[in-house]
């Protein structure tokens, strides 16, 4: 059966990952999380005190961050490297949400990351979730989907995912984050998020895991792509 491009964008803590990696997995394809993308270069931006206001700084940073995502065998999961540096568990902290927003507002890491991404796709085969990913990264993708959930839902998703890594989290400090995020990605100049008109929207607030598994594969069949 032939391969396409599955491209996944939304809101903040929606579940764009999970569902991308079980999509990834059931059909064998590449998963690419653009989002870590932006959080390795963030990541990065944080640990050489990079000032992301300075034009001249970002460029010349950028020049020496090289993103990849490898197979880990033992996880079964698709794990990205900054420079070599497995940083996986590195990436979902509160230090990197509260600026990963303005770093991937950025006109020239935008541009920097696209181009990766767009080469990521180039075979097709591949499930890739992210803000503009329908919309910018791949406008001509075969299947796009939006997801969206209830706010508070969303915040007690990210509050748990933040919890286990750290215990001093509140549940305040989330929704402040949540809502910070969503208003710079969907008002920013450059690819804010919004949804591409050929996008089928997936609210899943009250779905489970599972059942918005099920939901997705059944369109993926009823469009004859698995």
């Amino acid at each position: 059966m032939e391969k396409i491009i599955i491209a996944i964008d939304g809101w903040s803590s929606c579940g764009k990952s999970t569902l991308a990696k079980q999509l990834a997995k059931k059909l064998g394809y590449v998963y690419i999380d653009s989002g870590a993308m932006y959080r390795a270069i963030t990541l990065y931006f944080i640990r050489h005190h990079v000032h992301y206001t300075d034009t001249r700084q970002v460029g010349a940073a950028l020049k020496n961050i090289n993103i990849h995502f490898q197979f880990n065998e033992i996880t079964q999961s698709s794990e990205i490297f900054l420079n070599d540096e497995n940083v996986e568990h590195f990436l979902r902290g509160l230090a990197v949400a509260e600026k990963v927003s303005d770093v991937a507002a950025l006109k020239e890491v935008r541009h920097f990351a696209v181009a990766q991404q767009q080469k990521f796709g180039n075979k097709k085969g591949v499930v890739m979730d992210g803000r503009d990913i329908g919309t910018t990264v791949f406008p001509h993708a075969e299947l796009k989907f939006f997801m969206t959930a209830d706010i508070l839902v969303r915040v007690e998703r990210r509050f748990k995912e933040l919890f286990e890594k750290d215990p001093n989290v509140s549940l305040e400090d989330v929704k402040a984050n949540l809502e910070m995020r969503d208003y710079i990605d969907s008002n920013r100049e450059i690819s804010p998020l919004r949804k591409a008109d050929d996008a089928i929207v997936i609210d899943n607030t009250d779905l489970s895991i599972q059942q918005q598994l099920e939901l997705c594969l059944d369109i993926l069949k009823q469009r004859g792509y698995c």
